[in-house]
């Protein structure tokens, strides 16, 4: 149960509707009455956090260098190691849709990854696994997705990572709930 109330454009003041607006413009709509997810819902409680949170997230899902593949993997990944099911219930679908596998969807929800997956997709989960669970990447993790992305790739790599950390962290602490249309297998 959330723990703060979900806020809609009319629980709002005047000054903080750009803000609602340009969440609800990026994110698209999720159901008819519900103009945008959950988790920006909850956040508009600071729309001055809101704003800057999806400003960020906005860059990293819509304007980085990084492959869609290589972000729905991080993503799911980071949804993983923390254990939330919110996070996996909107990226599990769009890693799908972006060409992710099946057996990858799979090794990394099962925490098996990177074993068992083609080596090149497995050091993003790693990347995410180690950025999560030990603050840093390993020299061995770094020089790998340095090698793979360059310099501008592994700063937006390391960058969404930790936001979806982040973002993973405050979900669980406000107790965002997944909306009823969607549906999460993580922890199945």
């Amino acid at each position: 149960m959330a723990r703060l109330p979900y806020q809609d454009r009319e629980d709002l003041p005047e000054s903080a509707l750009p803000i609602y607006d340009r969440i609800a413009e990026t994110r698209g709509s999720v159901e008819p009455n519900i103009p945008m997810p959950n988790s920006f819902r909850a956040l508009l409680n600071s729309p001055p956090a809101a704003e800057v949170v999806g400003a960020l997230g906005e860059f990293l899902r819509f304007n980085t260098s990084l492959d869609p593949v290589i972000r729905e993997i991080a993503i799911i990944s980071v949804a993983r190691q923390t254990n939330s099911d919110y996070e996996w219930a909107h990226h599990e679908p769009v890693a799908r849709e972006v060409g992710v596998s099946d057996q990858v969807i799979e090794a990394i929800r099962t925490n098996r990854a990177p074993m068992g997956v083609p080596a090149k997709v497995g050091i993003f989960a790693q990347a995410a696994k180690e950025l999560v669970n030990d603050g840093t990447l390993s020299d061995k993790t770094f020089q790998a997705v340095e090698h793979l992305l360059g310099p501008q790739g592994t700063v937006e790599l390391v960058v969404l990572i930790g936001y979806y950390a982040m973002l993973s962290t405050a979900l669980t602490a406000l107790g965002i709930e997944v909306e009823p249309h969607l549906s999460s297998d993580l922890n199945d």
